[in-house]
């Protein structure tokens, strides 16, 4: 019962913030982006540097 409640109010703050802050909605999801992608460019290094170390 929780989950769902929260789950429906975070769908309804979601579409709130995109209607009526959409600059600052692309801004947020812009940041997530970039961090994911260093993220996986990080990960992508260490086995690159783990392969190279072990050949």
């Amino acid at each position: 019962m929780v989950k769902k409640i929260l789950t429906w109010g975070g769908i309804a703050f979601l579409i709130f913030f995109v209607a009526f802050r959409p600059g600052a909605a692309a801004e947020v999801v812009k940041t997530l982006g970039s961090t994911a992608v260093d993220i996986l460019t990080g990960v992508g290094d260490f086995f690159s540097s783990l392969v190279s170390a072990l050949a």
